[in-house]
């Protein structure tokens, strides 16, 4: 007969407080930098336009390279997390894509750097979902998306830093002196993970973990279940606007308006700001409504959308600014409801493929959206571009309310085996 379970030690919360603690502080500063990275392409498009002589739709291409190879390797990522561990490809990723980004500030060439964007694009695709495993593994179901929350803020954060720091130190030191920059930082985001990430928590749900180990659907399965599909789409939908905003308005304030590089780095940083507030405030909501997405997404997609053309057609910078906000806040409130059901339903064991199949699907926007503007922007005009935008806000509300709302309707459909069914059906109710 087995031996009775040990009273839990009087610190064991307070080691689990530091566990969580400690992982989204590392994870939110890699994120950070993740996203840093991105971003600084967007801020020197015009100068790249101009000494490799690129019109806007070649333009987005160069942004498009990264998310083609981003989002063919999320997948793969989460295939690598769930085989070695989210730690271990955590710390791949970060040194890659630290080598590439730096490589970056050496291209000579429009095929040059086509070539090592699409490098830094597999760098950092199987970074996501290996953070969303090191989430998982540290942390409590119901704490997950307010601590999800909190780190992918993050991304919004360095909406926010990206442009203040970076439009300075291009314009005193070049294009060039930027990518060399955010490698320097992904170096030293690579030596915290190494040293302080902390242990995963105790595995204490040892009969559900048992049914999933022994119920494991083939990952063909898993691929196959079209209710995450779903979920990618909607992903899609949220991140048309969040790349086709951050990739086009630097160049728009500075062609359209005369607005400096470093000008217009400080506004860009007003919706930034917003977008972080909601991004926390979405994953907060996500906690307290169970899932519900349609709730939330709805209501802020259709907000979105009606300020998305009214910043498409404000006649002054102050206009377009204050609509952008709006429609930036609004939006952003989606992006962790999306995760919420998803993380919540998966069996522990495809965790890092699951989540990785939600983040293909904004990868995919990512790719598309950059030329699609380009494109419009060359053969009509930025009005046309930005309107193209409320396409996304359409799709994810749609996609919101053809989606299950919580955990137990999101296994129904995606066919867990039933007895994980049962197992976390009858954990949810307790």
């Amino acid at each position: 007969m087995p031996a009775p379970p040990l009273p839990a030690s009087p610190a064991a919360p307070s080691a689990h407080r530091g566990t969580v603690r400690v992982t989204v502080v590392l994870l939110f500063a890699a994120w950070l930098v993740d996203y840093a990275d991105r971003l600084v392409i967007n801020l020197v498009l015009p100068s790249l336009g101009a000494e490799f002589d690129l019109d806007r739709t070649r333009q987005g291409l160069v942004v498009s390279a990264f998310f083609l190879a981003y989002a063919l390797c999320q997948i793969p990522g989460g295939l690598l997390a769930d085989r070695f561990g989210g730690r271990r490809v955590t710390l791949w990723a970060l040194l890659t894509w630290s080598v590439f980004t730096a490589l970056t500030g050496f291209a000579w060439s429009f095929a040059v750097l086509l070539a090592l964007r699409f490098a830094f694009g597999a760098a950092e695709g199987i970074f996501p979902p290996a953070a969303m495993k090191v989430l998982v593994e540290r942390t409590r179901p119901e704490e997950r998306m307010s601590a999800n929350g909190t780190v992918m803020s993050s991304n919004a954060l360095a909406a926010v830093i990206t442009p203040l720091a970076v439009a300075p130190l291009v314009a005193v030191f070049g294009w060039r002196s930027a990518f060399w920059s955010t490698a320097a930082l992904g170096v030293l985001a690579l030596v915290a993970v190494r040293l302080w990430l902390p242990a995963p928590l105790p595995r204490t749900e040892s009969a559900e973990d048992t049914v999933g180990e022994t119920a494991r659907p083939a990952l063909r399965a898993v691929l196959r279940k079209g209710v995450l599909w779903r979920f990618a789409l909607m992903m899609f939908g949220y991140n048309t606007i969040v790349w086709g905003l951050n990739t086009w308005v630097p160049s728009y304030l500075s062609e359209e308006h005369g607005v400096s590089l470093t000008s217009a780095g400080a506004l860009i940083a007003v919706p930034a700001l917003g977008a972080a507030l909601a991004t926390v405030l979405g994953g907060r909501l996500a906690d307290r409504l169970g899932g519900h997405h349609r709730r939330i997404i709805v209501p802020g997609m259709a907000v979105a959308a009606v300020a998305l053309l009214l910043m498409a057609n404000a006649p002054s910078v102050l206009g377009f600014v204050l609509f952008g906000t709006v429609a930036v806040f609004a939006a952003s409130l989606a992006y962790m409801p999306i995760f919420a059901v998803p993380l919540a339903g998966l069996s522990p064991a495809y965790v890092g493929v699951g989540s990785a199949v939600v983040i293909f699907g904004g990868q995919v926007a990512g790719m598309v959206a950059p030329p699609v503007m380009g494109a419009l922007a060359d053969a009509f005009s930025f009005q046309v571009a930005f309107g193209f935008l409320v396409l996304g806000a359409l799709i994810a509300a749609v996609m919101a309310c053809l989606t299950p709302q919580d955990a137990a309707a999101f296994r129904a459909a995606a066919d867990e085996p039933p007895a994980y069914t049962s197992l976390r059906t009858a954990k949810d109710s307790a």
